[in-house]
Parts: C-alpha cells; sequence; structure tokens
C-alpha cells in the first residue's frame, strides 16, 4: 500500500505546468519558416502557449497523458496550421522565387532561345490575383507547378473559371516547381551536366596555365583525374618537366630545345648506316610497323618521325640503347601533340598529310624531349638483363598473394608465373593490353602522380590483374589461363573503366607503399 501511496503522490504536481508541449515542432514533417519570407504570418498567428492557460490537477498517469500532446503526436492540428499559413503567405514572394527559378535554368542551360523567350514572357505586367496560376509558355515548355499557399487562397469562383487544374504540393512552404521541355529526359540532362561539370574542369586548367608561373602542385592535383583534350599537350610538357612553370621562359626554351633536338639529327642520324650502329636501326625499322595504331604510324612521314627519334634516343643513351617496348612509349605523346593540328576525333585513321613540315618538326622535337623525360625515371627496365622489370614483377606478385589470395594461389597451381605475363605489363606499360585512348587518359594520372611511372604503375598492374579475378578463377588450363591473360578483353573500355581502375591502384598504394613488410605474409 505504501507503495501505491508514493505512485500517486508521484503523479500529483503541485504546479500548473505539465511536460510537454502542444506547440507544433518544425522538423521533419513540418520545414521551418523564414522570418523574413513570412513576416506577415508570423505576425497574424497568435503564439499558441506552450501549457493549457488552466491546468488542471494531474493524479493519474492517463490524466496526464490525455493532457499532454508530445512533439512527435500527429493531429489534425497541422491542417488548420497550413490553413491559416495559407490564408496570410504572400503572394508576391512565391512569384517572384518562380520568376528566379526560371532565370536560373535558362542560365545553366546555355540556350541561346530560351533565355530570349523567358524574358519575353517574364515581361512586368500587372501583379496577378492571389490563386491565379502564372501564364504557361504557348510551346507549352514551361509549366508552373501551385504551392499549396495559392491554391488554398484562391476563390471559389476563379477557381471554377480557371481550365487549368492546379496541382497541390505536400509541404508548407514550398518553392514553385519548374519543368522546361526537353530537360525532362534522366539521360539528357545528365550529359548537359556532365558536359558542364567538364566545361568547369577546363576553366580551371586554363586559368591556371595562364597564370605567370603555373603551379605544378595545383596542376598535379587537378590532372590525376584526367585532362581535359585541349589543354592535355601543355599540361603534359609542364608536368614531364619539359617546360618551366614560367610562362615567359616557355617561347624560349622550346626554341632551344627545339634546335638542339635538330642538331642532334645532323650529328647522329647519318650513323644509322654504320656497322656500329646498323643492328639497332635495323630493330628499329623491324619493329615500327608492329605498333599500333597502324593506320597512323605506317604513313611515311610518321614512321621517319619515330625512326629518328628512337635511334637518337639509343645513341645518346648506350647503357640501355634501343630495347623493344620503348617504340611504344613514343606513341602516346605523338598522339598528344599531333591532335592540335588534326580535326579527326578518330586518331586511329588520322592523316597527318595535311600538317604543315614545320609543325611536325615541332612535334617530334616535343616528343623526343618528354619521352626522354620519361624514361629517365625507368631505364633500369632497359639496361642488361632489364632489372627494373624483374623487381617490378616480383613486387606485384608479393602484393597479389596478399590482397587476393585465391588468385595467386591460382595462378601457382596452373603453374603460370608472373614474369609470362606481367612482363610485357611493366616493358611496355600496359599499352599492349588497353586502347591507345585509355592509355592516354591512364598518362594523364601518371603524370600528376609521383613517380607514376616506375612506382605507381605496378599497382596499376595489381588492381589490373584483380579486375578479372572471376575469368581467371573459371580457368582451368595452363594455355587458356595464359592466352587470357596474354589477351584481355579491353577493346570496348573506356574513360570510367580507367578511372575505376586508377581508384582501386591508389588505394592499394594508400595501403601498401609506406608499408613494405605488408607485401609479405
Amino acid at each position: 500500500m505504501a507503495s501505491d501511496g508514493a505512485r500517486k503522490q508521484f503523479w500529483k504536481r503541485s504546479t500548473s505546468k505539465v511536460p510537454g508541449s502542444i506547440q507544433h515542432v518544425y522538423g521533419a514533417q513540418h520545414p521551418p519558416f523564414d522570418p523574413l519570407l513570412h513576416s506577415t504570418l508570423l505576425r497574424s498567428v497568435p503564439k499558441v502557449p506552450t501549457t493549457p492557460l488552466k491546468a488542471k490537477k494531474v493524479s493519474t498517469f492517463q490524466e496526464f497523458e490525455s493532457n499532454t500532446s508530445d512533439a512527435w503526436d500527429a493531429g489534425e492540428d497541422d491542417d488548420e496550421l497550413l490553413a491559416m499559413a495559407a490564408e496570410s503567405l504572400n503572394t508576391d514572394v512565391v512569384m517572384e522565387t518562380a520568376h528566379r527559378v526560371l532565370r536560373d535554368h535558362s542560365q545553366r542551360r546555355g540556350q541561346a532561345a530560351l533565355p530570349e523567350r523567358l524574358a519575353s514572357e517574364l515581361e512586368p505586367e500587372p501583379e496577378p490575383e492571389p490563386g491565379l496560376e502564372l501564364p504557361t509558355a504557348p510551346s507549352g515548355d514551361l509549366r508552373l507547378v501551385k504551392s499549396v499557399s495559392e491554391s488554398h487562397t484562391s476563390c471559389a469562383a476563379e477557381s471554377a473559371s480557371d481550365t487549368v487544374p492546379l496541382q497541390r504540393s505536400q509541404s508548407l512552404p514550398h518553392s514553385a516547381t519548374v519543368t522546361l521541355g526537353g530537360t525532362s529526359d534522366p539521360s539528357t540532362l545528365g550529359s548537359s551536366v556532365l558536359s558542364e561539370r567538364e566545361a568547369s574542369r577546363l576553366d580551371k586548367f586554363r586559368q591556371l596555365l595562364a597564370g605567370p608561373n603555373t603551379d605544378l602542385e595545383e596542376l598535379r592535383k587537378l590532372s590525376w583525374s584526367g585532362i581535359p583534350k585541349p589543354v592535355r599537350p601543355m599540361t603534359w610538357k609542364l608536368l614531364s618537366g619539359y617546360l618551366p612553370a614560367n610562362v615567359d621562359r616557355r617561347p624560349a626554351t622550346l626554341q632551344r630545345k627545339q634546335k638542339e633536338y635538330f642538331a642532334f639529327i645532323e650529328h647522329y642520324y647519318d650513323s644509322r648506316n654504320d656497322e656500329v650502329h646498323q643492328d639497332t636501326y635495323r630493330q628499329i625499322h623491324i619493329d615500327i610497323p608492329r605498333m599500333s595504331p597502324e593506320a597512323l604510324i605506317l604513313q611515311p612521314k610518321v614512321t621517319e618521325i619515330f625512326e629518328r627519334i628512337l635511334f637518337i634516343w639509343a645513341i645518346r643513351h648506350p647503357a640501355s640503347g634501343y630495347v623493344q617496348g620503348i617504340n611504344d612509349l613514343v606513341t602516346p605523346f605523338f598522339v598528344v601533340f599531333i591532335c592540335e593540328h588534326i580535326e579527326e576525333e578518330d586518331m586511329d585513321t588520322a592523316d597527318v598529310s595535311s600538317v604543315p613540315a614545320e609543325v611536325l618538326r615541332n612535334i617530334e622535337a616535343d616528343t623526343y624531349w618528354c619521352v626522354s623525360k620519361l624514361l629517365d625515371g625507368i631505364q633500369d627496365n632497359y639496361t642488361f638483363a632489364q632489372p627494373g622489370i624483374q623487381v617490378k614483377v616480383k613486387l606485384l606478385e608479393e602484393l597479389v598473394s596478399r590482397i587476393d589470395e585465391s588468385v595467386h594461389r591460382h595462378l601457382d597451381q596452373h603453374e603460370v608465373r608472373y614474369l609470362q605475363f606481367a612482363f610485357r605489363w611493366m616493358n611496355n606499360l600496359l599499352m599492349r593490353e588497353l586502347p591507345l585512348r585509355c592509355t592516354i587518359r591512364l598518362w594523364d594520372t601518371y603524370q600528376s602522380e609521383p613517380d607514376g611511372f616506375s612506382h605507381f604503375h605496378m599497382y596499376v598492374c595489381a588492381a589490373f590483374l584483380v579486375r578479372w579475378r572471376k575469368e581467371i578463377l573459371e580457368e582451368r588450363d595452363f594455355q587458356e589461363l595464359l592466352l587470357f591473360l596474354q589477351n584481355l578483353p579491353t577493346a570496348h573500355w573506356g574513360d570510367e573503366d580507367v578511372s575505376l581502375l586508377l581508384a582501386e591502384a591508389y588505394r592499394l598504394k594508400f595501403a601498401f607503399a609506406d608499408a613494405p613488410n605488408h607485401y609479405k605474409k
């Protein structure tokens, strides 16, 4: 009995205030009101007291519960509040918001005709009566969905004469919703947004390159996720270290380096027929027709350019000389630089005969110096016995054994050695495994990564191998496994596939690069 008395005493209150509130909380169901936009509403609606005016003494829990309305209780007061708000909402504010939304849409679409049509329709006119719908465009491209505030304020006679039914929105306050013709298709909208994003990135690149001193660190950050085609030639020349960051010094540097390259040709190229260099030149002459894209490489002017670049490099780097695989590394630079002067989008069928001879000479010199900068960082890949490649393949094997033991064990069980397929990945930097367009996108990131060609490439190869995990595990024969790994189905790949590959490679680098002991079990 003592406990019953204590329970009754607990629920008795000597004060007139009780917990809880009957005032609406504008949270999940009710958006917050803007005091600037709804000042009239705030003045016209009397403040609802947080507690009853005459609180009755509560003696039981049931009475307490019946007199208390918690914030999450939804009652009929919601509809009453909506009605009160609709009566006092300023229609001018709604119309002004609608006009602003229309103007924003027209600017983003960037169409020349649409802004003119909207401007003519949005000329200052007599203020519309509350509740009347904004006149629609004759073409039907423009439809304004009425908010609930305007639909409540329209009188019965006006609504009866209005031929267009009003569409009510479900929340208050609500901005006018605009539907523009031609943007309802999600794919069209997606491509529009994508083009806007690309235009924005291109503008960032141009602003950065136009400065008196290009911030190379910022340029690398921008370039990691891909370089727009119009600025790729200049960006590659800067990131490879061929051109200085200072804008004023670039013309003189270009002129000096181009002059220096053609001095090399004049001095060394005639020696290609000497007995000491015959083997080198003959091997270059054999390898060039095997390169891709054939339609571009086999053009006589292009073949001669590649022969000169490769022979001069081999003569000037006797420690390695010419090694098969180096020839493939010339193609991306040449293609990127020639794109500035060729209108064809498909470089596989591009014709360089229309490019002036002086321009081709400059492109040849630029290509030579950029290839030289690249090979300076990976020259141990091409010295005697190619130790750089041997080390990288071994590191690749250890890394794959850590990140995907099933693939590693499957290859080992079928006696497939990593050197049998990954040697070419390292020697040609995956150029024989990917289409040229994907290689160029891949090199955008390699140029922006510290030691991208020498270090980051190994993580890309690991991600590339694991990418084919399902197909590898399905093969149950040594010959079929090796044929698959040497002829991976990447012909349909595009920028998105390369971006996913690079993202996975970056994740692996982040996890393992600074923890070499994690390579090993």
